[in-house]
């Protein structure tokens, strides 16, 4: 939070003209052409009135002789707004006065993300994304809402979370599940992470976060596969029904998987070489046969 006071050094020399020639990177052309690209332009132009396009000189009309434009970034911060899904019921007024029953007709809209909810597809997405891909959490986002006027719990946010993840996300992860298995060449790898709240288990027990990612033979797929243990059973059971390769580590958890080739990984089996090297002293590194 104090990076701004830690970083300055009021002592410091701005750097003179000469210096920033002299260092700086020599911009390609079209580099900020290319930066803004995909980016949508808001043109705002500013005439004078008519009554001030008058020569100062000779009192003569003035016409348009050139333009210059200046370029910048505009930020809009998130908005909040409410959406009112108005839906229309029709009759007959026929036979609401001649028949016994009225036909009843409702105009379809879309559905609700959560039935009974004040949760939109965009509401929740934007919340997750907060959370899981700019890490942050469910209480500095109630802060948030809270300063934009708007108080969103976070326990009403956590339960969009769930809802969103267990009704949606669920069946889009065994879509990408399915669609893995049909891939010839996969990398897998694990880590270990501690779950704080965990029934049955100490708060400094070590859990797995199992990884499997495609190959480039076809769109990338990532998929995290969270396990107590690093038992051998985790990736055979994840990977049942998978005929191809799999580039991996030298860990023998993946070991005799029915139907799996392993890959060995080049970046592992440089680490022993560089560790030889490094073991060495160091008037004998120069020409280790390692190297």
């Amino acid at each position: 939070f104090n990076e701004a006071e830690v970083e300055s050094e009021p002592t410091l020399e701005e750097p003179t003209m000469e210096t920033i020639t002299y260092k700086r990177k020599k911009k390609r052309p079209g580099q900020r052409e290319e930066l803004l690209k995909d980016l949508p332009v808001e043109r705002m132009e500013y005439h004078l009135p008519e009554e001030e396009q008058v020569c100062s000189c000779c009192g003569g009309a003035m016409h348009e002789m050139s333009s210059e434009t200046r370029t910048e970034i505009k930020i809009i911060p998130a908005q909040m707004k409410v959406v009112e899904h108005v839906q229309y019921i029709y009759a007959c007024r026929h036979c609401e006065k001649h028949e016994i029953e009225t036909p009843v007709v409702k105009a379809s809209m879309p559905r609700p993300a959560f039935p009974g909810s004040l949760a939109s597809a965009s509401a929740v997405a934007y919340i997750m994304s907060k959370k899981y891909v700019e890490g942050m959490p469910l209480y500095r986002q109630e802060q948030q809402f809270e300063r934009q006027g708007f108080p969103l719990s976070r326990q009403t946010m956590a339960n969009w979370v769930l809802a969103g993840a267990t009704t949606w996300l669920n069946k889009i992860y065994d879509r990408m599940h399915q669609e893995l298995l049909q891939r010839k060449y996969l990398h897998a790898d694990e880590t270990t992470l501690q779950v704080l709240h965990e029934s049955g288990r100490a708060a400094d027990t070590k859990s797995y976060m199992w990884l499997y990612r495609s190959g480039r033979d076809g769109p990338p797929i990532v998929l995290y596969d969270y396990q107590e243990t690093r038992s051998r059973e985790h990736p055979t059971r994840f990977l049942q029904g998978f005929h191809g390769y799999i580039h991996v580590d030298g860990y023998v958890g993946y070991e005799d998987i029915p139907n799996v080739t392993l890959s060995g990984c080049w970046s592992h089996a440089r680490r022993k070489f560089d560790e030889a090297i490094k073991a060495l002293p160091a008037s004998k590194r120069n020409t280790p046969v390692a190297a």
